[in-house]
């Protein structure tokens, strides 16, 4: 019983760090806060362009056009999270 435990923990695992790195907005051990909410905030933007009815939906909220707003959110794509930290090595 213990064994089987042990595979399935060791099988999760090694599916998880498959994903991570097949999928670059899975995030890994090192994602810090920044990466993270970069990669959330392309992923809504990604999603809003790619379903024509919520772009529809916030272009009314926004009282622009659907391609003024489409054109906003690949530009908000760049750095959506502004310019991203110094890291210090």
């Amino acid at each position: 019983m213990s064994t089987q435990i042990g595979d399935s923990r060791w099988n999760l695992q090694s599916q998880l760090e498959h994903l991570q790195m097949k999928y670059v907005g899975t995030g890994h051990a090192d994602t810090n806060k920044f990466e993270w909410a970069v990669n959330q905030h392309r992923d809504t933007a990604a999603s809003i362009i790619g379903h024509h009815s919520l772009l529809g939906f916030t272009s009314v909220v926004e009282n622009e056009s659907i391609e003024r707003t489409r054109v906003q959110l690949l530009e908000s794509m760049l750095q959506p999270c502004g310019k991203p930290l110094a890291k210090d090595d």
